[in-house]
């Protein structure tokens, strides 16, 4: 076993005197990161709907669930090898870091390439389960077929964003984050109308985008990193590992899955109130993406360190750095729920001008945000989870809070209060899970030494 560069990797990658300003310096590049991210998603939306063809923009639109599917498999990679990598940091292994940094890689570039061919083969039956008629099928399948067949590209752009960010250098992951947007909102318009390729020109700026990214982040590992490799020979796992990356890695995947799943089911429910609502409620989960975002990125912030102090059997420095989180992302929570609740009405006026719609959605907003603080407590307990490596917790939480909890509970709503009910579900929902997430933080002791033999509980 050797250390990166002779030292103690705590002392290199993080200030040990300063905990909670180690957690902000990894927290907030993340926060900035996913923030341009979503400029980014709002900007795309915006060059498509400039164009005025309807059938053009839902097109594009029915593609989004490939998209989502993609960064899943790059997010078993990413978020289960980070995991696993800050534990191996944590315990001053080097060589265990370099070998499961390039498995990663090299597995992510091979699941990409067998993507491109199962769906590129499968395009007219995917199409057609995804909704494309006569009419949308045509630009569904130009923007469609532009991201399977870079689908290597796009699994790769998810894959160091993660992983850098266990040597400390979260900034450089926000950046690599950030180059990618830019140069998708730069590239849209132009390839968008100037050029005239339509959904294509859509599909080709954002996989460009990525590839930008994947190609900084090559760069970044080769100039300034200390712990990763990208080396085909040191591209070799145990079985054990494999386990640890694949159980974290599907949980983490399975967050992204069900938040599709979410939208689709709440839209069914909200059918037969008319079209209105269901136009309401896409603004509305925009609107609350914002808070969403911000505690993700806040949450995500403290798995190089929770990793870190796991492997390194610094448990009273966990505990407290844990125990700081929650705090902070308890008072956080509240202070976005009360700004949510105040300003619903003018956040929904920023999107349209009907005085209907805008009181409607002013409600949903209101019903969303009211449970802000269960859904932060889900989330970070979710990551504290994953980076410790217990597998069966996490995938508890991943399909809990968007996913069978919601849906279970959804139902019940339903049921008893109608509409209301439909409004109330995702509120209840994370209440729910975040008693589970409670319970299983209390059962499973993440933060005590995990025996070889013992279960993921």
């Amino acid at each position: 076993m050797s250390f990166c560069g002779g030292k103690n990797l705590w002392i290199l990658f993080f200030d040990a005197k300063h905990l909670y300003r180690s957690y902000f310096k990894m927290a907030l590049p993340m926060v900035l990161g996913l923030a341009v991210t979503l400029v980014y998603n709002l900007a795309d939306t915006f060059f498509i709907a400039q164009t005025n063809d309807t059938n053009l923009i839902a097109g594009v639109s029915l593609c989004a669930p490939v998209f989502t599917a993609l960064m899943a498999f790059g997010n078993i990679y990413g978020q289960g090898g980070s995991s696993l990598i800050s534990r191996l940091l944590g315990g001053q292994d080097e060589e265990g870091a370099k070998r499961v940094s390039s498995f990663c890689f090299y597995v992510a570039l091979a699941t990409g390439l067998v993507l491109a061919v199962l769906m590129t083969a499968l395009n007219r039956p995917l199409l057609t389960l995804l909704g494309a008629d006569a009419d949308t099928l045509p630009h569904a399948f130009q923007y469609y077929i532009v991201l399977v067949v870079c689908a290597p590209i796009m699994v790769l752009s998810f894959i160091h964003s993660n992983l850098v960010r266990c040597e400390g250098m979260s900034a450089e992951s926000m950046i690599g984050t950030i180059l990618g947007a830019v140069v998708n909102i730069i590239l849209d318009p132009i390839l968008i109308s100037v050029a005239g390729m339509g959904a294509m020109g859509a599909a080709v700026a954002t996989v460009i985008g990525y590839f930008c990214s994947v190609l900084y982040f090559l760069w970044l590992l080769r100039k300034k990193s200390r712990c990763l490799s990208v080396k085909i020979s040191a591209c070799r796992i145990s079985s054990k590992e494999l386990r640890q990356i694949l159980g974290v890695g599907v949980t983490a995947a399975l967050s992204n899955l069900m938040q599709s799943l979410c939208a689709i089911v709440l839209n069914q429910f909200l059918l037969p109130y008319g079209n209105d609502k269901i136009a309401a409620m896409g603004i509305v989960l925009k609107v609350n993406m914002i808070a969403q975002l911000i505690l993700i990125g806040f949450a995500f912030g403290g798995v190089p360190l929770f990793g870190y102090l796991y492997g390194a059997r610094q448990r009273e420095e966990m505990k407290k750095l844990v125990r700081f989180c929650l705090g902070f992302m308890v008072a956080l929570s509240l202070a976005m729920t009360a700004a949510l609740c105040l300003f619903a009405s003018p956040l929904m006026g920023a999107f349209v001008q009907d005085a209907a719609m805008i009181a409607t959605g002013a409600e949903m907003i209101r019903w969303q945000a009211i449970s802000t603080v269960f859904a932060g407590i889900v989330l970070l307990l979710t990551v504290l989870f994953q980076a410790v490596g217990r597998v069966v917790p996490s995938f508890v939480l991943s399909i809990s809070r968007q996913g069978v909890v919601f849906v279970a509970v959804l139902l019940v709503c339903v049921r008893l209060f109608g509409y209301n009910g439909v409004l109330m579900g995702q509120a209840a929902a994370d209440v729910v899970s975040a008693l589970i997430a409670l319970i299983l933080l209390a059962v499973s002791n993440p933060m005590g030494p995990k025996e070889e033999n013992s279960s993921d509980l």
